[in-house]
């Protein structure tokens, strides 16, 4: 259901449009094979293992009546499953290769983990202490857009893009169990409404950590080069070269949550021998699924992306791009592990009040519009990222006052969830293909930004729809009371 419909319109473009050879269709489809088999894997061993963790998690944060410990374990959380996220790992490589190598990759994770972790910390205080969840926001996207007018041009995507890409097939499941765990703990009758929010309380510390450290790290911007792109030659030896560093990614992603998890349960957790087992099963599944679900998309989609996105560039018709960018991200949505996780968590937590097909809906409607943006971007010079950021984000913060507390929740969550995988390798090398091609664009400034877009439209699309359902609940509290 998830990976289909991308196989299918990629088939439709090529047979229509590009023309791709049939060995890297073929390629292709071994990869989308693998997608199916790795996200289904994943998705079950999540369930068994990273979400129970994060909740397990979650509890202890919530016994704990120390102000100090509480925001340093959401620090080191924090922190901890960030500074191991593949996607943010693919983004901070892509950057350092783009830009001549001028900042380290692992400098630019260690600061964006940083910020995840503090962000975490300050959640917690926040559900701890219930404080609205819209000032906060308010206050902190207000102060992004003051920060923008003092941050160079080549810093502001990547901070939104950091973002994204921080909230991915590792980080997201964890996040959202350790919101639900802390909010159930305190035992509010608003815990529900508090058992969202953290994804999208985390997603602002990587802008924030850029955007300062854009103020301390000079980067000229003649130093920049572009990244050479080189197909991978081959139909199954570019999958079985990316097995062994896709191991080596998906072992280091897990890795520090199972020691922690290890550690604490030996001192506090001291679970029996069931669930103990199940969480270590669940740790065997989410590995399997993870290098499973890496290899397909690196082997597979990445090299078809950006040829895709080079080839409808430079077609005759300038809409077929945005046209296909919107198509594409309408469905590469629905690929996404954490989409899933999300809105299961919601249809649960609402007692199916909110419907997941609702969720799924919103989501991909907001995406597709996202990369429509993006692939406009590219094609306007004048177009700039700012443009497309500020008045979104105020207006998210505007319908932020007006909607019930959990959707603002379920919304700064979405754009997490949305900006995972799928969108920091298809989509990103699709628009980094269209951009090496187009005399308007610089794949150094315009080649990224489309994470940030895809992290803001579905937090806009939810809003929207709980615009919708207060509508509704207020339409059906007028015709009860007009009955009585």
């Amino acid at each position: 259901m998830s990976v289909i419909p991308i196989a299918i319109i990629v088939l439709v473009i090529n047979a229509t449009i590009t023309h791709l050879e049939s060995w890297l269709i073929l390629r292709f489809l071994i990869g989308a094979l693998i997608i199916i088999l790795g996200l289904g894997i994943f998705l079950f061993g999540a369930g068994l293992a990273i979400s129970e963790i994060g909740k397990l998690m979650g509890n202890l944060v919530a016994k704990s009546k120390n102000v100090p410990f509480i925001f340093m374990m959401g620090l080191f959380l924090g922190f901890l499953i960030t500074v191991a996220e593949p996607d943010l790992l693919i983004l901070a490589n892509q950057v350092s290769t783009t830009w001549g190598g001028v900042i380290e990759a692992m400098f630019i994770v260690l600061v964006v983990s940083l910020g995840v972790g503090l962000m975490v910390g300050l959640g917690f205080l926040r559900m701890l202490f219930d404080k609205p969840m819209p000032v906060m926001f308010a206050i902190f996207y207000l102060s992004m857009f003051v920060m923008f007018l003092f941050v160079p041009e080549q810093f502001q995507a990547i901070a939104f893009d950091s973002s994204g890409a921080t909230t991915g097939a590792m980080t997201t499941p964890f996040l959202l169990a350790l919101g639900l765990g802390v909010s159930r703990r305190k035992g509010s009758v608003e815990s529900e409404k508090d058992s969202f929010g953290m994804v999208g309380t985390a997603s602002m510390g990587p802008i924030l950590a850029v955007m300062i450290m854009s103020l301390f790290v000079k980067v000229d911007p003649n130093t920049m080069v572009e990244e050479t792109f080189e197909i991978q030659q081959g139909i199954l030896a570019p999958i079985l070269h990316a097995i062994p560093p896709m191991l080596k990614d998906s072992l280091i992603a897990l890795a520090p949550l199972a020691i922690l998890f290890f550690i604490v349960n030996h001192f506090k957790f001291k679970l029996k021998r069931r669930p103990f087992r199940r969480i270590i099963v669940g740790l065997i599944y989410t590995f399997i699924g993870l290098v499973m679900f890496l290899v397909g998309v690196h082997s597979g989609f990445m090299d078809i992306a950006a040829l895709f996105g080079q080839e409808i560039a430079l077609h005759p018709n300038q809409l077929l791009l945005p046209a296909v960018g919107f198509l594409i991200g309408m469905v590469v949505v629905l690929a996404e592990p954490a989409v899933y996780v999300l809105s299961m968590q919601v249809q649960d937590v609402t007692a199916g009040h909110i419907p997941r097909k609702m969720i799924l809906i919103a989501l991909s409607i907001g995406v597709a519009i996202a990369v429509a943006l993006a692939m406009l971007r590219i094609m306007i010079p004048w177009l700039k990222l700012w443009m497309l950021l500020v008045p979104g984000f105020l207006t998210i913060i505007l319908i932020s006052f007006r909607i019930p507390d959990i959707f603002v929740g379920i919304a700064y969550d979405s754009g997490g969830v949305a900006s995972g995988p799928m969108t920091a390798t298809f989509i990103l090398a699709m628009t980094q293909g269209a951009a090496r091609v187009l005399p308007t664009a610089n794949v150094v400034i315009e080649g990224f930004g489309v994470i940030a877009l895809v992290a803001m439209m579905p937090i806009l699309a939810i809003m929207v729809l709980g615009l919708l359902f207060k509508a509704r609940a207020k339409k059906e509290g007028i015709q009860s009371e007009s009955k009585m």
